[in-house]
């Protein structure tokens, strides 16, 4: 099996950050394993909202999220766990995931 690839934080770029974050839904799935405090698998992050994200398009998601250096992802047997890189994202770029998350938040909050 392929090694996954993921950025030395000096590598990471805040144009790869916007375009992860420019997806609706990896924005979701991101948010969902910043607030986790724990790491999660791809399997319980494979609901946003009401839909369901097939394997295949969860797959490229975790990618784009991985390649970008917001997350880091290890294989423990058939299973893909996923953690948030944000504190390592934050000294290099402070307070550019706030500002990102907090537009999501508020582009979806119908009273705003």
């Amino acid at each position: 099996m392929r090694p996954l690839f993921h950025p030395a934080i000096e590598d990471v770029r805040p144009e790869a950050i916007l375009h992860a974050l420019a997806d609706p839904a990896r924005a979701a799935i991101f948010a969902r394993i910043a607030t986790a405090g724990c790491v999660e698998a791809c399997t319980v992050l494979s609901t946003v909202g009401d839909r369901v994200i097939p394997k295949s398009s969860l797959s490229s998601h975790f990618k784009v999220l991985r390649e970008a250096g917001l997350i880091r992802s290890e294989r423990r047997g058939v299973e893909m766990r996923n953690e948030s890189r944000c504190a390592e994202v934050d000294a290099r770029f402070p307070g550019l995931l706030a500002a990102i998350m907090s537009a999501y938040a508020v582009r979806s909050d119908p009273a705003a």
